[in-house]
């Protein structure tokens, strides 16, 4: 892993300030927004199928996360997908839940079809998505990283995209190409939205880095560092949450060239 592209991505993403369309889940849009904000980013939550594709169009990425989705929310997804393929926007799905409801595991099994640059989810979902698992127990996993892993490259050779599994040590794979970040934080699980605020973040990243796996990689490092940074400061989940985005907006190119990154290419 060329860890010098790391620390361009992210100076990169502080100079440009991409504008990432977020079509995500209504529990984490304020967390959602916060993160990008702070990374150096622009969100903005174009939810109405009417606008969603226009909108698609013009930003620089778009995140798709399927985590409270509904009928409506469901056409604007599609909308943007379509309008994003077709601009060359890079976008990135996050199949929250997948596996064990039908409406939504069908729709991001239709999505992943539209090319996402990546698809960034727990291992369960990850499995699920690529039809080597049921999924797992609503947003949690219960499978490993490593379960994920074949599925993992089986799903990126199909997407032609970028796989991320995000775990205790998250993996990250083009299909070929294979790498860990290492660090993080356990209150990252007690966070809401901490996963759905990262691939946002994966979204900003793949914006304006010249290669996807760089990008997912270096979003899961950005993520990892912040969350160490933070939980040496906080005194439970609460103020774990408010450290975490302060953290996020203090890692510096610098910083990622120090990341736990294992390249197993």
């Amino acid at each position: 892993m060329d860890v010098d592209a790391l620390a361009a991505a992210r100076a990169a993403l502080r100079t440009s300030s991409p504008l990432v369309h977020c079509l995500t889940n209504t529990v984490v849009q304020t967390l959602t927004a916060n993160v990008l904000l702070a990374v150096g980013a622009a969100p903005a939550m174009v939810e109405a199928p009417e606008e969603a594709g226009d909108f698609a169009a013009i930003a620089s990425a778009l995140l798709v996360n399927v985590g409270t989705v509904h009928g409506r929310s469901a056409e604007a997804m599609r909308v943007a997908v379509r309008s994003a393929a077709a601009a060359k926007t890079p976008w990135v799905l996050d199949p929250v839940a997948v596996g064990g409801l039908r409406f939504r595991t069908d729709l991001a099994v239709d999505l992943a079809g539209g090319g996402p640059a990546v698809v960034r989810g727990n291992a369960s979902e990850v499995m699920a998505l690529a039809g080597a698992g049921a999924g797992g127990r609503g947003v949690d996993s219960t499978a490993t990283a490593d379960d994920a892993l074949d599925a993992a490259a089986a799903l990126a050779a199909r997407t032609g995209g970028v796989v991320a599994v995000s775990g205790p040590v998250d993996v990250v794979t083009d299909g070929s190409r294979v790498v860990r970040v290492g660090g993080g934080h356990p209150l990252l699980t007690r966070t809401t939205g901490a996963g759905c605020a990262l691939g946002a973040l994966t979204a900003a990243y793949v914006a304006v880095a010249g290669d996807r796996l760089t990008g997912a990689v270096a979003a899961h490092a950005h993520v990892a560092l912040a969350a160490e940074a933070a939980a040496a400061v906080c005194s439970g989940p609460g103020t774990f949450a408010a450290a975490w985005v302060d953290a996020l907006d203090a890692v510096t190119a610098d910083d990622l060239l120090r990341a736990d990154l294992r390249d197993e290419s």
